[in-house]
């Protein structure tokens, strides 16, 4: 009879969290789309291929890194969490799993990440890294997120950390390109984000949180949308007009460009309800079509150098 009882209570908990609970604590998704520019941060800070070695520890040790503040932003986020149906049934807002558990797994991920960086890449990257945690996670996770309707701003600068981050892991130096590719991040977070916020407007506001559509309206943050919009326009054209990258890039992203304009028109303009989800999920393919534009002229560049 003990032994039915310990198999039941094992069974129980066993369905309570699992594995995956603890996999979803670091965003995969997010971290997914952080490395794809972390990757091209990479290649553009090497003359050819990077060397592999780097390569592999410095997604490995970002990607933990990442994970690691993503899981610390459960953490602080659980009580906000619960109260917004996109995220209510996160493993902590739905009270699966401990919290204490998953402290511990942000903090052995954490760890991992910036040891591994420390080790086997250089200094510089494990610190700005640590830097890029420290601001996501409790900057902007634990105070700007609760203090100021511009937090998406302020707090974009952690967040825009990952091309800069695959450039120093290569260079182990910082120079004006890997900081024009962070700016690219830093001006597409607020057009991105803030549509998003329009959607889910009326779950911020339930949750207490100063996201510009609760403090300052639908309205305005869709005029802003478009704004921030124009200045990431200006901003994706600079390694043209800098001579960081050719011809091919300035094509593709142009066209890129006028398609994400239409989108943040129609969030402007407010006519579809449905235009800010999808303007969101298009800005997504936008930044790594950026990315992939940039990288795909510097190879293009290089093979016509050697032919």
């Amino acid at each position: 009879m003990r032994d039915n009882f310990m198999i039941a209570s094992s069974s129980s908990l066993e369905r309570a969290w699992g594995w995956r609970d603890l996999i979803t604590l670091g965003k995969p998704r997010v971290v997914m789309v952080m490395l794809v520019c972390v990757v091209v941060g990479m290649g553009l800070a090497s003359p050819s291929l990077p060397p592999v070695h780097l390569v592999i520890n410095g997604l490995v040790g970002i990607g933990l890194t990442a994970s690691g503040a993503a899981a610390f932003n459960h953490v602080l986020d659980r009580r906000l969490d619960a109260l917004m149906l996109r995220t209510a049934g996160r493993p902590l807002a739905s009270r699966r799993l401990p919290t204490s558990y998953a402290l511990a797994w942000a903090s052995l991920l954490s760890v991992a990440g910036v040891g591994l960086l420390a080790w086997q890449v250089n200094a510089l990257t494990a610190w700005l890294t640590l830097a890029s945690l420290l601001g996501y996670a409790l900057v902007y996770t634990a105070f700007l997120k609760r203090a100021t309707p511009q937090n998406i701003v302020i707090g974009g600068v952690a967040g825009a950390a990952p091309p800069l981050l695959g450039w120093t892991a290569i260079t182990g130096e910082l120079g004006p390109e890997p900081l024009l590719l962070m700016l690219i991040v830093f001006a597409w977070t607020p057009p991105h984000f803030w549509a998003l916020a329009i959607h889910k407007h009326d779950e911020y506001a339930k949750a207490g949180v100063p996201m510009l559509p609760v403090t300052h309206g639908d309205a305005f943050t869709r005029l802003q949308v478009w704004l921030y919009g124009w200045l990431t326009v200006a901003v994706t054209l600079l390694p043209f007009v800098i001579g960081m990258s050719g011809v091919l890039y300035l094509i593709a992203v142009m066209g890129l460009n006028a398609r994400f304009m239409v989108w943040n028109f129609r969030v402007w303009r407010g006519r579809d309800s449905q235009a800010p989800l999808a303007a969101f999920w298009f800005s997504i393919r936008y930044i790594l079509g950026v990315f992939a534009a940039l990288l795909a002229d510097h190879y293009g560049m290089l093979l016509l150098a050697q032919s």
